[in-house]
């Protein structure tokens, strides 16, 4: 169990490793050497990281929408997300998530637990992802969509 000013957080590890806490540090030791044991120690090391990380500083994920008419509003802790449907997508508020919204077209995602942002994130991608020959849809901040060249750009080549 992680404690911090944003929350805590807990999660239960394997028993191939063994996790001590000794004057403010937290260390860990494979009971074998076997392989497995190995990507576990790794993995337990990484877990607990962003544990620390998420109770001290919290995650965020950043959301465009791109498209003409695209657009998100706030509707009570959830958000009502128009993107081409013949109806509005909502998502329903999500304990330990926060939802931020920037202009008309960004949803900001926020919270301690790493893996839930990301889970939320991707879910909320999901509903209508950048397609590659407008780049229209819901993709994150800093994603680079590659475009093709449409049936034009092919007939005037040929």
């Amino acid at each position: 169990m992680v404690k911090g000013p944003k929350g805590e957080l807990a999660h239960t590890f394997r028993p191939e490793v063994k996790i001590e806490i000794k004057d403010n540090l937290v260390s860990i030791t494979r009971k074998n050497e076997s392989k497995f044991s190995k990507s576990l120690h790794g993995l337990t090391r990484s877990l607990i990281a962003n544990m620390i990380t998420g109770v001290t500083q919290g995650y965020e994920k950043t959301l465009e929408l791109v498209g003409t008419g695209y657009r998100v509003k706030k509707d009570g802790n959830g958000l009502t997300i128009t993107v081409g449907f013949s109806h509005p997508v909502l998502i329903k508020p999500i304990s330990g998530i926060k939802f931020d919204i920037k202009g008309e077209n960004k949803i900001i995602i926020s919270g301690i637990d790493k893996q839930l942002v990301g889970q939320i994130a991707a879910d909320i991608r999901q509903i209508k992802k950048p397609e590659p020959y407008k780049g229209k849809g819901i993709r994150y901040e800093n994603e680079v969509v590659r475009r093709k060249p449409g049936k034009a750009a092919k007939v005037a080549a040929a």
